[in-house]
């Protein structure tokens, strides 16, 4: 959940392994400050996500191309999910619900990103579905 005056939906393109600090509620802190010991510094997702923000328009919200997650629950999440998925990972950062931004509002500008996701990842078929090449 990005929080923020303005709403706006942020494509994360990488997920980072070291800087954590910031203990969670828990209090939990990851040990020497990075996800895994031995993982790579940074992990980026097979999702191109600069090139789904600049194919994608969505009225009434800002769409907006990231490459920092923050050192936090948000890119320790999509971090270990890059390194277990292989990189078959995507974050979206969404903004808080309000009375402009309705869960149905919402729910639709995410449905628009996702198919734009889909189609990276293969073509549409007859029935609707999508394939991988």
């Amino acid at each position: 959940l990005a929080s923020s005056s303005k709403a706006i939906i942020i494509l994360e393109q990488c997920g980072k392994n070291k800087g954590y600090k910031e203990m969670d509620v828990c209090g939990f802190c990851p040990e020497d400050g990075c996800c895994l010991l031995d993982g790579p510094e940074r992990i980026e997702s097979t999702i191109n996500m600069k090139t789904l923000w600049k194919n994608i328009s969505v009225e009434g919200i800002d769409v907006a191309f990231s490459r920092d997650a923050g050192r936090y629950i948000c890119d320790y999440t999509y971090y270990t999910s890059l390194y277990y998925g292989n990189g078959r990972a995507a974050f979206i950062h969404v903004p808080p619900l309000s009375k402009l931004l309705t869960a149905d509002f919402l729910g639709r500008a995410l449905q628009i990103i996702l198919l734009e996701m889909l189609k990276q990842c293969g073509e549409k078929t007859e029935n609707g579905w999508f394939t991988e090449d």
